[in-house]
């Protein structure tokens, strides 16, 4: 059983294999090399969390420097959240407290689930607002009674028993 301030040496890698292993499973095998530089050994998907963590934590850290100083963000500012750029100012600052907690959420859970969900849903909503019609649908914000017509069930997709 590895203590969980315990540091490997380079050679344990070979003698003590098993043991480091164990550790890195448990969460993380510390690794002294010759050099003396500092290796840590991690599951994967706890290596993936922390990469998607940062990166967007990064991007918002990036979009709240670009709203304090700017009402709408340019294309080349916003980089790779260009698709951000069919959103009005009200939306941007939604999306950016949306995306705050939900990193914070999955720093707590240790899963980027719940992130992907929210970065999903909202690319999914940017890319039905660059669609004029869908845009207008979309933005106008309710429906009259003269907006709805009654809508028919095609021939090839009516069932015997449907009325």
């Amino acid at each position: 059983m590895t203590r969980p301030d315990e540091i490997f040496q380079a050679s344990d890698l070979a003698n003590k294999r098993l043991l480091v292993l164990e550790a890195a499973r448990a969460g993380g095998a510390r690794v002294r090399d010759k050099d003396g530089t500092g290796l840590v050994m991690l599951p994967e998907g706890d290596l993936d969390v922390l990469k998607e963590l940062s990166r967007w934590s990064s991007a918002h850290l990036r979009l709240e420097s670009l709203l304090r100083r700017s009402d709408r963000p340019t294309v080349a500012e916003l980089g790779d959240l260009a698709w951000l750029r069919v959103f009005d100012r009200d939306d941007l600052d939604e999306f950016l407290v949306e995306l705050h907690e939900v990193l914070i959420a999955a720093h707590a859970d240790g899963s980027v689930n719940a992130l992907k969900e929210c970065i999903h849903a909202w690319r999914v909503t940017a890319s039905q607002l660059e669609d004029p019609l869908r845009r207008e649908v979309l933005l106008r914000g309710r429906l009259e009674a003269r907006d709805l017509v009654e809508a028919e069930r095609p021939a090839e997709m009516a069932s015997p028993d449907a009325p």
